[in-house]
């Protein structure tokens, strides 16, 4: 069978028997059947989503079959590896993600632009039948993100995020044993992000490489002239990105608030506690040292800072009633007493599903319709207090948060900087 008939075809037109299954068993067609691949899609082909979709190219029950960026270097360097992948030129590049997320055969889409262009581009695949494996942060700003988790819900749309950190075994432990009450009721959790944030200084005037298109880069944000700034370094510049701040809270406070169960909530309160910039880089305005707390309607606290301000520095430490912790990062973790985290689950204790990894874990939602480990829902969760804590910041006021609205309550002002208008022709509602 041509191996880029895809499961969506297969289904279509194999029949009524047939098509009241999700997949059809290998045992009748073989492990390399259509009905088993998942055709995917990639937007964005930097360094980040080039690593993504490594990861998809080495599964062989998914088959890569487009990309897209606005960068026509980085698009024709990633058909190349998608070709010797799988020994053809049949891999074709789009500039418009418009045009790749129309094609009826592409199931899934691997989404990692910057982030004030993830609302658009995800609401669009929502509404053309995609699923969606996002980068993180969730959205540019909070009101992009509920409308991103709308678009998937009315569409039946599967999402995982690339917290990543939720299918790694020391974060998993750390969970398990803060939500089994090994150190007593959590009353307070330490989230400890990158300091600083910037790299070179930005260039007015300077030529606009050869294959980029600027204005389709700048899209939904209000347009600025081309300053040498748009590889890694656009997250410095808040028209485009969070700074270290929005660029990790969906990993250390996602999981510091997985474990407590509260990342399908939000805060009732939110004070900045300060913030700081480095002078001298032009463009870039995203805070360089920041600190803020999130209290929630029990009485956690839940203390996001960079690094350098906190005892442990990057990671989640979740403190308990009487003192004991536990504290987990990249690599590392440690707890109050070493015997702590020589504790397992007991029978009938909380205990997370086993998981064979991030990305294999989303191809096998999409397959069975599943929930994801980090679902949208949850993503957005997580993403609002990192908006919070940057309007509280900005404002400089304590702010009251009603989660189940998503409205500040009594200060319009703050209200109105938890979104903002997409420049034009660019929208939310999956046409543009």
């Amino acid at each position: 069978m041509n191996p880029s008939f895809s499961r969506r075809q297969f289904l279509k037109s194999s029949g009524a028997s047939i098509a009241l299954f999700n997949i059809v068993p290998s045992h009748v067609l073989g492990q390399n059947a259509p009905s088993n691949k998942i055709v995917m899609g990639a937007i964005g082909v930097g360094s980040q989503g080039s690593g993504n979709m490594g990861q998809f190219l080495g599964m062989k029950d998914v088959h890569v079959v487009a990309c897209c960026d606005v960068n026509k270097k980085r698009t024709d360097s990633f058909k190349g590896r998608v070709d010797k992948q799988y020994s053809n030129q049949d891999c074709l590049v789009y500039k418009d993600f418009r045009e790749l997320l129309d094609r009826p055969d592409i199931d899934a889409v691997m989404v990692a632009t910057p982030d004030h262009w993830h609302a658009v581009i995800e609401c669009y695949a929502a509404t053309r039948g995609k699923d969606i494996y996002g980068e993180k942060p969730f959205s540019h700003n909070l009101r992009d993100g509920r409308a991103v988790v709308e678009a998937l819900k009315a569409n039946g749309r599967i999402f995982q995020a690339g917290s990543w950190q939720r299918s790694t075994s020391n974060f998993r432990k750390a969970v398990e044993l803060v939500r089994n009450g090994r150190i007593g009721t959590v009353k307070r959790i330490e989230i400890g992000l990158p300091n600083g944030g910037r790299g070179n200084a930005p260039t007015p005037n300077a030529p606009i490489p050869e294959g980029l298109d600027w204005d389709f880069w700048v899209g939904p944000a209000p347009f600025r002239p081309y300053q040498g700034v748009f590889d890694w370094n656009w997250r410095w510049v808040l028209d485009w990105g969070g700074g270290q701040m929005m660029d990790w809270i969906c990993h250390h406070c996602d999981i510091g608030l997985w474990a407590v169960g509260k990342d399908r909530i939000g805060p009732a309160t939110i004070t900045s506690n300060g913030m700081d910039f480095e002078d001298g880089k032009g463009i870039y305005d995203s805070p360089t040292s920041y600190r803020y707390t999130c209290t929630y309607a029990d009485g956690l606290e839940v203390v996001v800072a960079n690094a350098s301000q906190l005892e442990k520095g990057m990671g989640a430490r979740w403190i308990g009633e009487n003192g004991e912790w536990v504290w987990v990062t990249r690599g590392n973790q440690m707890t109050s007493n070493s015997k702590i985290w020589e504790m397992q689950p007991e029978p009938g204790e909380f205990r997370l599903l086993p998981n064979n990894g991030h990305f294999r874990e989303f191809i096998d939602a999409v397959k069975n319709r599943t929930t994801t480990v980090t679902p949208a829902e949850v993503s957005h969760r997580i993403s609002s207090v990192g908006h919070l804590g940057q309007v509280a910041m900005f404002t400089g006021r304590k702010l009251t948060w009603d989660y189940k609205t998503e409205q500040i309550i009594g200060d319009p002002i703050a209200n109105a900087m938890l979104g903002r208008e997409s420049r034009s022709p660019w929208k939310l509602e999956g046409k543009v």
